[in-house]
C-alpha cells in the first residue's frame, strides 16, 4: 500500500490523538490528587504484536516499560472482547509496585485475536506494604506493596469482583482506589471506542498500514540523528548518594558504542544491586535509554516502538540498573532512572559537547504521607514528587521549579494538598542560591514546607543531597537538596531517604537541587574607581 504524505500526518494526530484523549478521560475522572492534580499517568495504543504505536506526552519512565508489561500480559492470558488484565509487578514489565498497569484487547469483529491493544498506568498513592503510600525505605519487595502478576481485572466487560476485593483488602484508602482503577478502565474503553471507530471510517488495512508506518519513520529519524553522532565510544559516570542503608554512593556506569546509525549502550561496571529500594529493573534502565536518545531528535515525532530499533542495551543482571527478584525497587523508578538519564546524557555529551546540556536536579524529591485524618476518621495515603531546576544548555539558561527527564508531572497545587490532607503548606518558593553557575546557569530548585495538623507516617526517597547535579562545558555544579525537620523550633538535617513519624505542629522543608550551569560563567566587569 502507498503511504501518502498528508493522510499520514492524519494519521499520526489520529493515533496521538486517541492516546492523549484517553489520558483526559483517565485524569478527569479519577479520585486521587496524584492522577488528577500531578498527572502521574501514562496512555498509549498498541499494535496486534504489543508494539507501541502512539504514546500520549505522560511519563518518560513508562516509555519502554509499559510495552513489557503488554507483553506479559498478552504471554499470561488469552484476552477475550471486554477482558482488562491488570498487572504491576516489577519483574513482569511493571516498573515499581504503586505503578498498576491496565491492558485490554481491542477487537475489530469476530476474529480470534485483537487488531490492537491500549493500556494506561496510574501511580496509585497507596498499594499495601510497611508504610502509607507504598514507597518505602525497604530491603526487599515484599515489604514495598502488594504485588500483581497478570491478573484478569475484567471477563467479557464485567469487573472480576474477587480479583477486585482482593486488591483493596490490601490498601490502606480502598475507596480511592477503586475509584481510580474505575478510571483507568474507562480510559481503555475510550480508545477501544475511538480506534473501533476510525477502523470504520478508513479500513482496517489502511489503519494498520499507516501504524506500521509510523513505526518505520520514527526509526528513520533516530537513526538519522544517531548518524550525526561520531562513530566512537564514549563513556560517563556519576552516582546516587546512597541506597538508604550503607551510607556509601551507587556508582551508575555506561560506556555507548555508536556506529552505522545504531548505538550499543553498556553499563557493565555499574553497581550491584542494593539493599535498599533504589534498584532499577530492566525495564525502567531501557526507558531512560530511549528517552535519552528521544532528546536527540529535533524532528516532530511522537514516541513508539521506532525509537528503541536501533538501541541495544545491555544491563548486567545482578546489577542496580538490572536487579533481580526480590530486590526493592521503589526507588528505582523515580530516583535511580533519573540517574541513568544522567549518564547517558553525559556520555552523549562527550559526542556532542556543543549540543549536550548538564544535568538537571536528577531525583524527584518522593514525599509519600500517610495516617488518620482527625478531620473524617478515614485513612489517608498521598504521594508527591517536588520539581526542581532544569538543566542550563547552549544559548539558554535553565527553567525554575520545573519537573525534568524522566518526570512530567505537575506540582500540586498547594490548594489542593490542604483540601485533600490534614496538613498546612507554610513556606512555598524558589530556592535562589540554589543555580549551578555558568554563562547559561542552571535553573533554580524549590523549598517546600509543609506543617502537620495530625499524628502522621512520611516516607522521603530522594537524592542528590551530597553529590550536586554536574555542569558542562565549565559550568558549576548545581547546589545540592536538603531535608529538615522543624520540631518546637529546633531545626534538624534529615538524611535523603528516610521514613519518619510527625506530630502536629511539625514542620517538613523539602529543597530540591538547582540544576548544572553550561558554559563558562563570564567574569565581573571590575568596577571603575571614582576620581
Amino acid at each position: 500500500m502507498r503511504i501518502h504524505p498528508v493522510e499520514f500526518e492524519v494519521f499520526k494526530n489520529v493515533f496521538l490523538s486517541i492516546a492523549e484523549e484517553m489520558g483526559v478521560a483517565l485524569c478527569r475522572s479519577s479520585f486521587s490528587p496524584n492522577i488528577k492534580e500531578r498527572l502521574d499517568y501514562s496512555c498509549a495504543v498498541y499494535d496486534a504484536q504489543g508494539e507501541t504505536i502512539a504514546q500520549g506526552d505522560h511519563m518518560p519512565v513508562h516509555l519502554g516499560a509499559m510495552p513489557l508489561s503488554v507483553r506479559a500480559a498478552m504471554d499470561a492470558l488469552p484476552m477475550a472482547p471486554g477482558d482488562i488484565v491488570a498487572l504491576n509487578d516489577p519483574f513482569q514489565g511493571g516498573t515499581h509496585l504503586p505503578d498498576i498497569t491496565l491492558v485490554s484487547p481491542v477487537f475489530l469483529g469476530r476474529e480470534r485475536r485483537p487488531a490492537f491493544y491500549v493500556a494506561n498506568r496510574a501511580h496509585h498513592s497507596d498499594v499495601g506494604g510497611m508504610s502509607p503510600g507504598s514507597m518505602p525505605v525497604a530491603r526487599e519487595i515484599y515489604q514495598e506493596g502488594l504485588i500483581i502478576p497478570p491478573v484478569y481485572l475484567a471477563r467479557r466487560g464485567k469487573i472480576a469482583r474477587d480479583v477486585m476485593s482482593m486488591i483493596l483488602a490490601n490498601v490502606r484508602t480502598p475507596g480511592e482506589r477503586e475509584g481510580d482503577l474505575a478510571a483507568q478502565i474507562a480510559a481503555n474503553r475510550v480508545a477501544e471506542s475511538r480506534l473501533r471507530s476510525v477502523v470504520a471510517r478508513y479500513g482496517r488495512a489502511r489503519v494498520t498500514a499507516y501504524g506500521s508506518a509510523l513505526q518505520d519513520y520514527t526509526e528513520r529519524v533516530v537513526r538519522a540523528a544517531i548518524s550525526e553522532i561520531p562513530a566512537g565510544e564514549y563513556s560517563f559516570e556519576d552516582a546516587l548518594d546512597d541506597d538508604g542503608f550503607s551510607g556509601l554512593p551507587v556508582k551508575i556506569r555506561v560506556k555507548i558504542r555508536v556506529a552505522g546509525g545504531r548505538a550499543l549502550v553498556d553499563f557493565t561496571g555499574t553497581a550491584p544491586q542494593v539493599e535498599g529500594s533504589v534498584n532499577a529493573n530492566y525495564a525502567i534502565t531501557l526507558s531512560a535509554c530511549l528517552y535519552a536518545f528521544r532528546c536527540l531528535v529535533t524532528d516532530n515525532v511522537f514516541y513508539n516502538a521506532g525509537v528503541g530499533r536501533p538501541l541495544r542495551v545491555i544491563a548486567p543482571p545482578g546489577s542496580v540498573v538490572n536487579a533481580q527478584k526480590p530486590a526493592a525497587v521503589a526507588g528505582g523508578n523515580v530516583e535511580t532512572s533519573q540517574r541513568i538519564t544522567d549518564v547517558v546524557l553525559g556520555a552523549l555529551g562527550r559526542a556532542l559537547p556543543e549540543r549536550m546540556p548538564a544535568a538537571s536536579q536528577g531525583t524527584m524529591n518522593n514525599i509519600t504521607l500517610g495516617g488518620t485524618d482527625p478531620r473524617t476518621g478515614s485513612p489517608f495515603a498521598y504521594y508527591e514528587t517536588i520539581a526542581g531546576g532544569m538543566v542550563g544548555r547552549r544559548g539558554m539558561a535553565g527553567l525554575s521549579g520545573v519537573h525534568t527527564h524522566m518526570s512530567n508531572t505537575r506540582n500540586t497545587p498547594v490548594e489542593a494538598m490542604e483540601h485533600y490532607l490534614p496538613l498546612r503548606i507554610r513556606r512555598y518558593q524558589l530556592r535562589t542560591d540554589s543555580a549551578g553557575r555558568g554563562a547559561h546557569p542552571g535553573g533554580q530548585g524549590i523549598l517546600r514546607e509543609y506543617e502537620m495538623l495530625a499524628e502522621t507516617s512520611v516516607t522521603i526517597l530522594s537524592d542528590r543531597r551530597r553529590i550536586g547535579p554536574y555542569g558542562a562545558r565549565g559550568g558549576g555544579p548545581g547546589g545540592v537538596g536538603r531535608n529538615t525537620l522543624v520540631r518546637a523550633g529546633k531545626e534538624t538535617t534529615l538524611p535523603g531517604k528516610i521514613q519518619i513519624q510527625l506530630r502536629p505542629g511539625d514542620r517538613l522543608r523539602i529543597e530540591t537541587p538547582g540544576g548544572g550551569g553550561y558554559g563558562r560563567p563570564r567574569p565581573r566587569p571590575t568596577p571603575r574607581s571614582r576620581r
